[in-house]
């Protein structure tokens, strides 16, 4: 199943690698493959000091985790993804948070499911008919009755 990874998942990822999220990013099932925008790169290197004051890991430990984190993504160039799908995405993002946009013209683009723990934005996609989204605990249920 292909999956993009929106900033939310490696947030939580990093902040609780012990944690179901942590340990479907870091070990992912063989039949997962995960995918990004490379704007989560910037988004990560935006928020480092304030991800650094929840953690307790040193800054080497942090630097490790995140390249582990990211060695499981595949990234794709936001250049690839073609304007009219980039323009559907704004405009159904726009009402809610623009950064997000990208995730899911990612997802419509690669035919895939946008996996994210932002409740707030799931409610928002769902009530306006986008259905290409999955909470971590639908994942894990899917993971669970896959085995």
């Amino acid at each position: 199943m292909k999956l993009i990874v929106d900033t939310n998942i490696v947030f939580s990822a990093i902040l609780n690698s012990q944690s179901w999220i942590g340990q479907i990013l870091l070990h992912p099932d063989d039949s997962l493959i995960f995918f990004s925008p490379i704007f989560l790169r910037k988004e990560i290197l935006n928020h480092k000091q304030k991800i650094k004051q929840f953690t307790k890991l040193s800054e080497i430990e942090m630097e490790e985790l995140i390249d582990l984190i990211y060695s499981k993504i595949n990234f794709i160039d936001e250049k690839l993804i073609p304007k009219t799908i980039l323009k559907t995405a704004d405009e159904l993002t726009r009402e809610i948070d623009f950064d997000d946009a990208i995730f899911i013209a990612l997802a419509n683009h690669l035919n895939c499911k946008l996996w994210t723990g932002d409740k707030k934005l799931m409610n928002f996609l769902k009530m306006n008919g986008f259905k290409r989204i999955i909470s971590t605990n639908e994942l894990k249920s899917e993971l669970i009755q896959n085995k």
